[in-house]
């Protein structure tokens, strides 16, 4: 082998040792962020979500848990960093934040008015932003279509920010492709919650459990 493709070679070899590289079939190098659900834990790949990665979390109704199955991480995460809510559709009740662990004053809602909250462009900039952000841990958005070449850039973010971005959307989207690095759809009662991963970098040998949330 001559210097120059000598070279090339140990590149190539170089290059694929990179964290940011994916090979079909495996899992991510970096640890997962613990959910603290056991059950769910050992269905991820990383054994929680997926770090600097777009999560997207579907669901048919409001109601079932889907905020409270993130809520251990946000605690976990405002311990040192921000976590950022982009237009949630309610008003965030602080007390039952902080009863879970979350620290107040590391969370930041942005409450757009009227007329900005249903400009579906501005939600996406701000959200982007915000993944964008280095002091950020976690930002969550509300999002109802979009183009793919948007959400895409919303995975760029994640990564540059590495911040664990979350969109909650109807799962009427759920047809659509995704560049989310996990896909998870919500169905529920008042009982329980049955979690269905739709997509997983790196695979799942199983891809449904029940929770109580």
């Amino acid at each position: 082998m001559s210097p120059v493709q000598n070279k090339s070679h140990e590149s190539l070899e170089a290059l694929l040792r990179h964290e940011k590289i994916w090979r079909a079939g495996e899992a991510s190098l970096l640890a997962g962020i613990p959910t603290h659900f056991p059950v769910l834990d050992s269905l991820l790949p990383n054994h929680g979500w997926p770090q600097a990665s777009l999560i997207e979390i579907l669901t048919a109704q409001e109601g079932i848990g889907a905020l409270r199955l993130m809520l251990p991480a946000i605690a976990q995460l405002t311990q040192t960093q921000w976590a950022i809510w982009v237009c949630p559709p309610h008003v965030p009740y602080a007390p039952a934040l902080q009863a879970a662990g979350v620290v107040l004053e590391r969370l930041l809602i942005v409450e757009p008015d009227t007329s900005e909250q249903m400009d579906l462009n501005y939600v996406l900039w701000v959200f982007e932003q915000a993944l964008r952000f280095v002091d950020c841990g976690i930002a969550m958005a509300w999002i109802g279509t979009a183009q793919y070449d948007r959400l895409r850039r919303l995975q760029l973010a994640c990564e540059q920010g590495q911040t664990c971005g979350v969109m909650f959307r109807p799962e009427s989207f759920a047809i659509q492709p995704s560049p989310a690095v996990l896909r998870l759809s919500l169905t529920g009662n008042a009982d329980s919650t049955s979690i269905r991963i739709l997509k997983s970098q790196g695979g799942v040998r199983n891809r449904n459990c029940q929770l109580a949330l």
